[in-house]
């Protein structure tokens, strides 16, 4: 079934999608989740590998659980990606096209269930502390919500550590949900190095930040890494505080807790893009029903999986007419290699309501596709990655290059995008014009396309003329 018909059906709350869905076993009054969201934050963590970022909560909490090596957001924006893991649908089935905040005004579509939703239902109380950044409010409502000024703009960790303890008490003898949503290490980092509760922070030396591959070696640039290197500080602080909130509260034995980011960090060749260095994030989880700890899954999971195992892990029904893109990755969480999980996929429309450039990508293990669907327009930036410190000094010095990848490359792309990740990490050498990849570029075609038909991906309804 093609084209508007199908459309429609979709549109309409009633076609099924091609994961969780449907009615669950049943609630499980003895679990509760509690999910914290870091803002821009890419894998910026020692147990990542990263040794200048100072996260010995994070790290703490991944040597007690399992942290995924390659985990994928499915957008590199922060309203899309937070739609993505409240509603477990990509954001061109959900609407959520970009940010929802301001101008942008941005909407997912009003027949979506959510994850506070279907939780509410299923008798869990639920609440938010700090950002939610998605519309509209009566899709994505919650028991409780704490946000605005009393938390900095939920920048001061230890007020809204404060926020979710209150919650926690408030649900003694009840399971519950508990959204910690933090905005850090978004941009403003500048200038809010500490808080009560919280500093005074490390202070971090440009001269020895690690240099990601796509930027380039200016004083400004290790500056601003610099600055936001401090402002991971402050998230990690944050995230020791709500874990020790969730300590005294007694429930850290009948707590799924979850870490994981919208998407990567605020500068040009990551944030809003399809490369790894955009949606390849850090996903850490410690399970009370754990029989392991320190386990490093190579599984490769989507943040469209996220949905399915939360509710899985609460027992709780999906959708009632409709199933969820994802899948639980709750059964597999302590295994290593396990089989079966060796595809991603991403979709991105535009990020701020000036930033259209629609993007498809599939992603296996060893390779990763990207379709431009717009490719005649300049690639568009962030405004906060315009306004930064870095993108100035590129202007200013007149570079010609990111890094590894040339400015010309970086704001004009091609229709196709192929890379071999195992040989090319920072995804640079295009092999799609390669004869020797012709029948590797025709596979990730096929499976991009057939994701699109199962997605009912409006950009990619009806048939398709070969690029």
């Amino acid at each position: 079934m093609r084209g508007t018909s199908r459309l429609a059906l979709f549109a309409a709350g009633l076609l099924v999608g091609a994961g969780l869905g449907g009615a669950a076993e049943g609630s499980r009054p003895d679990r509760s989740i509690l999910l914290l969201i870091g803002d821009d934050h890419g894998r910026q963590v020692g147990a990542y590998g990263d040794a200048a970022a100072r996260t010995p909560h994070l790290d703490r909490l991944a040597a007690r659980g399992t942290r995924f090596a390659s985990a994928f957001a499915t957008v590199s924006s922060c309203s899309p990606s937070r739609s993505v893991m409240l509603t477990g649908l990509h954001t061109h089935q959900s609407g959520q096209y970009g940010l929802a905040h301001a101008i942008h005004n941005q909407h997912t579509f009003d027949w979506v269930e959510t994850l506070p939703a279907l939780l509410g239902k299923a008798g869990y109380r639920t609440g938010i502390v700090g950002k939610k950044h998605v519309k509209p409010e009566a899709l994505y409502r919650f028991d409780v919500e704490v946000a605005g000024e009393a938390l900095a703009g939920n920048r001061d960790v230890a007020a809204m550590a404060a926020a979710g303890g209150a919650f926690l008490r408030g649900s003694a003898g009840r399971p519950f949900f508990l959204v910690m949503g933090y905005s850090d290490p978004h941009r403003e980092f500048q200038g809010r190095r500490t808080f009560a509760g919280v500093g005074p922070l490390p202070r971090v030396d440009p001269a020895t930040v690690p240099l990601p591959p796509f930027l380039p070696d200016l004083p400004e640039v290790r500056g601003d890494l610099a600055d936001y290197y401090e402002s991971v500080q402050r998230l990690d602080a944050g995230v020791g505080l709500a874990l020790e909130e969730l300590r005294r509260a007694g429930r850290e034995g009948d707590t799924l807790v979850v870490y994981l980011s919208d998407n990567g960090i605020p500068f040009p060749g990551a944030k809003t893009n399809l490369y790894d260095a955009g949606i390849r994030l850090p996903l850490i989880v410690a399970s009370p029903a754990a029989a392991r700890r320190g386990v490093v899954s190579r599984a490769m999971v989507s943040w469209t999986d996220l949905a399915p195992t939360l509710l899985d892990w609460m027992g709780a029904a999906g959708p009632a007419h409709y199933g969820l893109t994802g899948r639980s990755w709750f059964p597999i969480l302590e295994q290593e290699d396990p089989a079966g999980w060796d595809e991603v996929h991403a979709s991105h429309q535009l990020h701020e309501i000036h930033m259209y450039y629609p993007m498809r990508a599939v992603r296996s293990r060893q390779y990763a596709y990207i379709r431009n669907l717009a490719p005649e327009r300049e690639y568009p930036l962030a405004k906060d990655i315009l306004d930064s410190p870095s993108w100035k000094a590129i202007l200013a010095g007149g570079v010609k290059d990111l890094g590894v990848r040339g400015l010309d490359a970086a704001l004009h792309r091609p229709a196709e995008e192929l890379y071999d990740v195992t040989r090319d990490r920072d995804q640079v050498r295009n092999l799609a014009a390669d004869p020797a990849f012709d029948s590797v570029l025709a596979d990730m075609r096929r499976r991009l396309e057939a994701f699109a038909d199962r997605t009912n991906d409006p950009w990619l309804v009806g048939e398709r003329p070969a690029p």
